[in-house]
């Protein structure tokens, strides 16, 4: 008989071809660099050393293979702390910045260490990059791989989360921070956690201050390989690597899964007035997109750089970090920022077929991740719906790339504002966004749909402002978005109107029940299901404080939404008829059956698509066969009835509907607890015809 003996845990310790490898007894040091002259390795022996302890210089001859730097130091191990340091021709008007007496940040470190340290003699002083021992006792964790279409996303930002003194937790503002917070994050019903950007930014100024205006989201990448140090609770070098790791580990024995928010599209260096840290360093003319003949940087991201994401060396980059992440820290996915920059060229042109798109998609060690694209860059490039369409193949089944839908966002918006003619855009998006996914090959759960994100007000607030109050960022209210399609019906802001305060509550559980009953795949931002508000600042990117950390009293104080959340999350993961794999046809699903889904006005007869009603009737059928859950459920009936009108409304039940038992799920118009049954419990329909209110929806499930 063959025995088979059990494998050791899969560790990749020293996949990597670049940066500091421990073996042998020593570190081996690699970097990439076609233009510099020569390459000096500086080795620390604490975080706040000034000066380096040895200074080791790379032989030209025997320690450079190529364009790679490589040498190998005995005796040392990890915590070891290092910078390279490059001479090479400096022409600024040919793109070269060289200087050789610049401290630079290994563009492949696993951690960092420390702050800037005040400059002597026009000398920058970055953090220190530090040697890591990647290895970590995972106890079996592997990824959940749960399928796209069963997922609920929770946007949150690590710092943030626990940062106020509301949270209560031992270890506020970190990953640790986030463990102690499972339990809440699990009562809400997510499936994943989408961390806003969690790779290397910078805490402080380059004189080592504190930054008037910090980037407190995260959007300015230092080290894309490297965790934040900022959200560690230990002190030593390195300590960030074990705790992200604890805290994915923990997440995944919750159930819950990991997705980064990655920013491949810029860096903290700037344009040509920023600080050489590291890239630019070693090789500007590659890592960057130039212009006019290498003296000015191009800007798609509107953040003074752009990363040359198509060049070998840098796709090679990325292509590799993306590894380092899924296989050393298990994250589930990745949701790209500013994807549309990886569809240009190395001259900045949108190009179909974009070479680092396709291996992402195509990496079969990323395959069983979940890829998802905010489709649009700061330069105009706007391609929702098509992002990687025309890389498919007819061996590969899925379409791997998925999209944060912002048509969803905007016409779900404009429609439950009560915007002239939207009902059709409004069906489009609660289908699932067949007009943008279905001729690409691909299903409704390629469309991320969301009210809200990161970026923009919260869901209360784009029920209570009309206008961005963003004074506080210093920037005379010039910067966050224009076009909000939010309103604040009758007083800018919190009010004491009993009429109005009712009407904004009926809003936000409409739109937090349209975004969960919805087919395609819901996100929701952190604070959303208990009324985070941000005072009217949609973009609070440098407000770390108050403004921005979770209010954990809100927890309490507004329980009835966070229930009522609660309630829709159950919902959906228990109904396959709201998160089909496979776009509705208003055919039958089986044979002489009803069609899987119908479309009524409030008379209870066909719509009229080139009116300009607000009120609608949807009846959705389950779906059946392979079209089902694992399990074998295939879910129940779901009746909606909307009324996004200003006027109460009378809605006549169609014939189709009056064959079949109903229970009430939703009210969005009644008081807690009467406005959700999640046990599908609540009243049947007295007779044929419904009243609601102005602005409400609601929904009935099939009796089982």
């Amino acid at each position: 008989m063959l025995m088979r003996h059990p494998h050791p845990e899969l560790q990749f310790t020293q996949f990597l071809p670049y940066g500091a490898m421990i073996h042998d007894g020593g570190v081996q040091f690699s970097v990439f660099s076609r233009s510099a002259t020569a390459m000096r390795l500086l080795l620390y022996n604490r975080v706040d050393d000034l000066e380096p302890s040895e200074v080791i210089e790379f032989n030209r001859d025997t320690d450079r293979w190529g364009d790679v730097w490589s040498m190998f130091v005995p005796g040392i191990s990890d915590t070891t702390l290092y910078h390279f340091q490059a001479d090479g021709p400096y022409d600024p008007a040919h793109g070269h910045w060289f200087d050789g007496k610049a401290r630079l940040i290994d563009p492949y470190s696993k951690a960092l260490a420390g702050e800037y340290q005040p400059p002597t003699d026009g000398v920058l002083r970055p953090p220190k990059s530090v040697v890591v021992d990647d290895y970590f006792d995972w106890e079996g964790d592997r990824h959940l791989r749960r399928d796209l279409s069963e997922s609920i996303i929770y946007e949150m930002h690590v710092g943030g989360f626990t940062r106020s003194s509301t949270s209560g937790v031992e270890h506020p503002g970190t990953y640790l921070g986030v463990i102690e917070k499972i339990p809440y994050l699990k009562s809400l019903g997510v499936t994943a956690v989408e961390l806003m950007p969690v790779h290397e930014f910078p805490i402080r100024g380059t004189d080592g201050q504190v930054l008037e205006r910090p980037n407190y989201w995260g959007y300015d990448p230092m080290a894309f390989f490297a965790p934040h140090r900022g959200y560690a609770v230990g002190s030593e070098p390195g300590a960030q690597v074990r705790e992200f790791k604890q805290m994915v580990k923990a997440l995944h024995q919750a159930g819950i899964e990991v997705i980064l928010d990655v920013v491949f599209n810029h860096t903290c260096e700037g344009n040509e007035l920023g600080p050489t840290l590291s890239f630019k360093g070693l090789e500007n003319r590659v890592y960057y997109m130039l212009g006019n003949g290498g003296s000015t940087y191009s800007n798609y991201s509107g953040c003074g750089n752009t990363i040359n994401g198509n060049h070998p060396i840098v796709r090679e980059m990325i292509f590799y970090c993306l590894r380092h992440w899924v296989h050393n820290f298990h994250v589930d996915g990745f949701r790209f920022d500013l994807a549309s920059i990886l569809n240009r060229d190395r001259s900045g042109n949108l190009i179909p077929n974009a070479p680092i798109v396709e291996a992402i998609a195509e990496d079969p060690m990323l395959s069983d991740t979940k890829i998802i694209a905010e489709a649009w860059d700061a330069a105009g490039a706007y391609q929702v719906g098509s992002f990687g369409d025309s890389l498919w193949h007819d061996t590969r089944e899925e379409r791997r790339w998925a999209e944060w839908n912002g048509r969803y966002r905007d016409d779900m918006r404009q429609f439950w504002r009560g915007d002239f003619g939207t009902l059709g855009a409004f069906v489009m998006r609660l289908s699932g966004s067949s007009d943008l996914y279905q001729g690409g090959g691909r299903t409704p759960y390629n469309s991320i749909n969301f009210i809200t994100s990161h970026d923009g007000f919260t869901l209360n607030d784009l029920v209570s402002y009309r206008d961005k109050h963003n004074e506080d960022n210093g920037e005379d209210n010039r910067d966050g978005d224009n076009n909000s399609c939010s309103a604040n019906y009758g007083v800018e802001g919190p009010t004491d109107d009993p009429e109005i305060s009712a009407l904004r509550t009926r809003q936000i559980k409409n739109m937090l029940s349209t975004l969960m009953l919805s087919q395609g795949v819901p996100m929701i931002v952190a604070g959303n299901e208990c009324r985070r508000t941000q005072h009217g600042n949609n973009n609070a990117y440098c407000q770390d404080n108050e403004v921005s950390w979770f209010d954990w009293n809100l927890v309490e104080e507004n329980a009835e939404f966070v229930r009522f959340f609660q309630g829709l999350t159950q919902f959906r993961r228990s109904q396959p008829t709201v998160r089909r794999k496979h776009f509705l046809s208003g055919k039958p699903v089986v044979e002489d059956g009803l069609p899987d889904v119908s479309w009524y006005n409030a008379l209870g007869v066909a719509v009229d698509w080139k009116g300009n009603d607000a009120a609608l009737i949807c009846l959705l059928m389950p779906p059946h066969g392979d079209h089902c859950d694992a399990d074998g459920s295939c879910g129940r009936e779901v009746m909606l009835l909307v009324n996004a009108t200003s006027n109460p409304r009378e809605f006549i039940l169609p014939a189709l509907a009056k064959g079949l038992r109903w229970r009430l799920f939703v009210d969005t118009s009644a008081e807690s607890p009467r406005d959700i049954y999640p046990e599908l419990d609540g009243p049947a329909p007295v007779t044929g015809a419904l009243a609601l209110p102005d602005r409400s929806l609601r929904c009935y499930v099939a009796d089982g």
